[in-house]
């Protein structure tokens, strides 16, 4: 697990400052090492390349790891973040084919695959990663990303230069990004709170997207995708599946592919721990852990107020498999000591993530430097409310889209006028007034701001105008793609390409690196996840157990306490605390938005409503929660 960072001068020189300041920008996530190179290609004038990696060292641990990595065979160069789990099966079919090794490392397994296979290589790998290797024969920068986002990868291009890296706060310390908001991006966080890829905040800085490579050759930059979820038909998985005869069978499958996943991800030099937070999903992990022999260190979370402490699920699950647990107590006072550092630490601001960066934070300081999380259970096997009610409202969609709209919207507007002002209404007058049209059932469920809303808080922004159009691209595309899909299995890859890549992924990689700690997702690898969206989404809900499919695999292993508790999302008591002492610190804040980076874009007097509209109960934490990161966010970042 590391950090990158490339630069390509076109027709200029790289500046040496800017390769190591860089570099050094990423060392929370890779403190053990440090490497840069700057290289002449002289076949495409005076073009130079520089890359610069730090390293936190899982695999390999010595010298020979180094990044970053050369091959003498074809004077190819490497810098490489992430984990390929099935390396040493890719090394060994190499090897079959006549290719010698130096090191023991993940590294150098990707660049002898992409030396023998090309882009093909991508086929080859099971794991998370975001690479970039300077093709020394073909002269150009080749770049990839993982099939499931799970590793971040960022770029930006001038006149002058092209530039990657794992942060897009590394980019914005190069001083050649401009500190300039990009329109879609804020119409996404407003949206969903958080930014959609390829959108970022930054006007210019863009995402390169899950299952997608990126060249850079002569100048042009050219992006495809070699692997989507709901493209991938199933692979490696038994295609009779629709079948409820041969269901059994694919039941012990998935059993066998979930097993597979989480012993492969147990590849390490170093011990590996896992977070815990007493649900189905993480449970689900130490539970295969121990049929395996295993007895791994957990780590959990515990607050104060009952109400949003899992401690005694996650106790009884560390007791039942007798692990080596860990309780990780937060307060108050210790989440508004964090607040500064963690915002600082988020990428891309967001409503979510600091409760990883507690967890990371003391996992990290236990001496632990990787962990499994249940990250994507939910998603790849149905255990939110979304799989049983985004198709209900699709169907209701579909119908009242039939309705004519001289009677659909005075029927609509009736019901805003009579309905009581809250969160959920807003979004069913949303409905009402959209029928079938752009806003689908699933974005309307993980909506933050209604667009009446974003309306009034980008009143000057024109939403017919490109900026619009932009961000509403990467919803339209994953619509695109899920249309094939039963309705089920439909939520399921919108969950998956949406909510899950853009918050729960992105959070939990920059908070986690915040402290130098590789976060793991075994539920989510890539075959597995392709394998079960095959089967019929009804499977995946007929059933009184939550997850059955999930808490099948574990052949009973999981207590009832766990597989029957009532669900309750991961998060921090934000509904008392922003009542309470956090009141002050966010109204000041709430009254700054009119200045800085967000001057000329969000209304001042749009934000005030958002905020009584909380302190007198029309809307939930999260909506102020969102203002407010958004302002610190580009306060700390944006300012020049």
């Amino acid at each position: 697990m590391c950090g990158i960072f490339g630069i390509i001068g076109r027709n200029a020189r790289v500046p040496a400052d800017v390769l190591e300041r860089a570099t050094r920008s990423l060392a929370h996530r890779g403190p053990d090492d440090s490497g840069t190179v700057i290289l002449q290609d002289s076949a495409q004038g005076a073009v130079e390349i520089g890359l610069g990696n730090r390293r936190l060292a899982i695999l390999d641990l010595s010298p020979q790891g180094h990044q970053p990595m050369n091959d003498p065979a074809t004077g190819n160069w490497i810098v490489y973040n992430g984990e390929v789990y099935n390396f040493r099966e890719v090394r060994a079919k190499l090897e079959t084919a006549g290719i010698y090794f130096r090191s023991n490392s993940d590294t150098e397994a990707i660049l002898k695959a992409y030396a023998h296979w090309g882009e093909n290589c991508l086929r080859e790998f099971r794991g998370m990663f975001a690479f970039a290797i300077w093709d020394a024969q073909h002269h150009r920068l080749f770049i990839a990303r993982d099939p499931m986002g799970i590793k971040p990868l960022y770029f930006y291009e001038s006149n002058e230069y092209f530039m990657f890296s794992s942060e897009v706060r590394t980019l914005l310390g190069t001083g050649l990004v401009p500190r300039v908001i990009d329109g879609a991006g804020l119409v996404n966080y407003l949206t969903f709170g958080s930014l959609y890829d390829p959108n970022t905040l930054v006007q210019g800085v863009k995402a390169l997207e899950s299952g997608c490579y990126l060249t850079w050759e002569q100048g042009q930059v050219k992006q495809e995708s070699y692997w989507d979820l709901a493209e991938s038909n199933g692979e490696n998985c038994d295609h009779a599946g629709a079948d409820p005869k041969n269901r059994g069978a694919l039941e012990t499958q998935i059993a066998e592919m979930l097993d597979e996943s989480v012993r492969m991800q147990l590849v390490s030099d170093v011990p590996v721990g896992v977070f815990l937070s007493g649900g189905i999903d993480s449970s689900s992990l130490v539970g295969i852990l121990s049929r395996n022999g295993v007895r791994p260190s957990t780590f959990s979370i515990a607050f104060s107020e009952a109400d949003y402490s899992e401690a005694e699920y996650s106790r009884a699950v560390a007791q039942h498999f007798r692990t080596d647990h860990h309780e990780i107590t937060v307060t108050q006072s210790d989440f508004f000591a964090a607040i500064n550092p963690a915002i600082q630490a988020m990428d891309l601001p967001t409503i979510d993530g600091i409760n990883t960066y507690f967890v990371s934070e003391r996992t990290r300081a236990a001496g632990v430097k990787v962990v499994l999380s249940g990250l994507g259970g939910d998603e790849i096997f149905a255990g939110y409310s979304s799989f049983r009610t985004v198709p209900r409202m699709e169907r209701f969609a579909t119908a009242w889209g039939r309705v004519p709209g001289a009677v659909r919207n005075p029927l609509a507007n009736v019901f805003a006028a009579l309905a009581p002002s809250n969160d959920q209404n807003r979004k069913l007058t949303a409905l009402g007034h959209n029928g079938s049209g752009a806003i689908h059932p699933y974005f309307l469920s993980r909506m933050l701001f209604t667009s009446t809303q974003e309306n009034e808080l980008l009143s000057e922004m024109d939403r017919n105008s490109e900026t619009f159009l932009r961000a509403e691209k990467p919803l339209t595309e994953s619509l695109s793609r899920a249309q094939s899909l039963d309705p089920i299995n439909r939520v399921s890859y919108l969950e998956s390409r949406c909510y899950m890549l853009n918050t729960l992924l992105r959070d939990s990689d920059f908070m986690s690196m915040a402290h130098g700690l590789e976060v793991r997702v075994p539920l989510i690898d890539h075959q597995l996840a392709s394998c079960v969206l095959a089967l019929p989404g009804l499977w995946k809900l007929n059933s009184g157990t939550p997850k059955p499919l999930l808490v099948k695999a574990l052949g009973g292993q999981l207590p009832d306490q766990i597989v029957h508790r009532r669900k309750r999302g991961f998060t921090l008591p934000f509904e008392y605390w922003l009542r309470d002492a956090l009141r002050p610190v966010v109204e000041e804040s709430l009254r700054r938005i009119g200045e800085g980076a967000l001057g000329n874009l969000i209304s001042e007097r749009a934000t005030q409503v958002v905020w009584q509209d909380f302190l007198e109960g029309r809307t939930s934490w999260s909506r102020p929660w969102s203002l407010y990161v958004l302002q610190n966010w580009c306060e700390q970042h944006l300012s020049n």
